[in-house]
């Protein structure tokens, strides 16, 4: 269970890290952190969970990756359904944390669309739907190389929370105004219930889009290690 609860509390952080820097501190009045504030908060929160728990649980804070690395051949298939439960669980208490904090603030209210991911009229940038099923898969299927060579063992050791954290920021620099940057289902999942309405309703992509990008990594890095042998 301690890998799970690992899991539980890591994906907490990284809900309330990176989601909490986009509700309480991105346009905060005169001296709000940005996108590229928001961008760096929720590469923090993988860089210092990997050092935190990659020891317990592989840090894996995201269904997509859980099920990237089965299909890389680094993690166990019978694991899969209690690390996603323990990710999407650990999201939505963080989303339930942030909340309270938020909704303590005169005047709160969701209109913001509180750090939820959305396409169409609900993209930060008016993004279509394919544009944003696109970009998802995309930026997930990057991540997944990224993830699977830098804790590859003939990797540098050592260095792999700093490049993951670091590829996480350089994704939301990229895809912030497309989705508001999901790349991950229990950070989607762990606002959009306590958002509801259009969050809720096309929560569906910020589930399928990630997990067949995270297949599609996993798929092009074992492709590239055959080539390397």
């Amino acid at each position: 269970m301690k890998p799970i609860g690992a899991e539980f509390f890591g994906t907490f952080w990284l809900v309330l890290g990176g989601c909490g820097s986009a509700v309480l501190a991105a346009a905060f009045p005169n001296v709000g952190i940005g996108l590229l504030g928001v961008s760096l908060a929720f590469g923090l929160t993988v860089l210092t969970m990997a050092f935190a728990i990659g020891h317990i649980s592989g840090c894996h804070l995201n269904p997509a990756v859980s099920v990237g690395l089965c299909v890389g051949g680094r993690f166990p298939a019978a694991k899969l359904v209690p690390y996603i439960l323990a990710q999407v669980l650990g999201a939505i208490a963080a989303g339930g944390v942030l909340f309270f904090i938020a909704s303590g603030k005169k005047g709160f209210d969701l209109s913001g669309g509180f750090a939820s991911n959305g396409f169409g009229e609900h993209s930060p940038g008016g993004y279509s739907l394919y544009a944003c099923l696109v970009c998802e898969i995309v930026m997930t299927m990057m991540f997944l190389i990224i993830i699977l060579g830098a804790t590859d063992k003939k990797a540098p050791p050592g260095f792999a929370p700093i490049a993951i954290g670091l590829g996480l920021t350089l994704i939301h620099l990229i895809s912030i105004p497309v989705t508001n940057t999901s790349v991950n289902p229990a950070r989607s999942t762990g606002v959009a219930v306590f958002m509801g309405s259009w969050a809720v309703a096309q929560l569906w992509l910020f589930w399928v889009a990630p997990i067949a990008g995270a297949i599609l990594g996993a798929l092009v890095y074992r492709v590239l290690q055959t080539k390397e042998n």
